[in-house]
């Protein structure tokens, strides 16, 4: 199931000029180099020896075990080039806004009987610039996912069904049964 965070994660590394280092080592070094050369930090964030650490930074172990190829993977992507990710965020927040694809159920508080009941819609469209600013806003300040769901849910109101206010007026719409969620700025 996708996730409001992990999207807006990947539409951020799309901005990227530089892909994350491959291997073990590059990406034991960068962390150690981004935590002010200490080890004993790399080593509680991965959960993973001091002297584990060392090794993988002089390239004495090359091969991780996959959990923990997966946990330093990880790890680098949410600290790689933090000014590139924070330059992209702004011009999305400020004048580009962002595009959101989404497939899932979307329900509604409308009148009993009509034809409003929730149903799978498959819908792209672009986000102004201040729905993208709330939704950076709340994932910053680590809100819940049903929290960024419920923001993602308000603007997808907002945009398409509400048309900036120009139908459906009062119209409420809940997110539910997210199948699918890409963003892109």
């Amino acid at each position: 199931m996708a996730t409001v965070g992990e999207g807006l994660d990947k539409a951020v590394q799309g901005a990227f000029t530089r892909p994350i280092p491959k291997t073990a080592g590059a990406q034991m070094r960068y962390l150690v180099r981004r935590h002010r050369r200490s080890t004993r930090r790399v080593a509680d964030l991965l959960g993973i020896s001091r002297r584990t650490v060392e090794r993988y930074v002089k390239n004495q172990i090359k091969k991780p075990r996959p959990e923990l190829a997966d946990r330093l993977e990880r790890e680098v992507r949410v600290r790689w080039q933090p000014q590139i990710r924070a330059k992209a965020k702004q011009t999305a927040a400020t004048t580009g806004g962002i595009m959101i694809d989404v497939r899932a159920r979307f329900g509604y508080t409308a009148a009993p009987g009509s034809t409003d009941d929730a149903r799978t819609r498959h819908l792209t469209l672009a986000l102004p610039p201040d729905h993208a600013a709330r939704l950076f806003q709340a994932q910053e300040a680590g809100y819940t996912e049903d929290r960024l769901r419920q923001i993602a849910a308000e603007a997808l109101g907002e945009v398409y069904f509400r048309d900036h206010g120009h139908r459906a007026h009062g119209l409420e719409v809940e997110l539910t049964d997210l199948i699918d969620l890409e963003f892109e700025l």
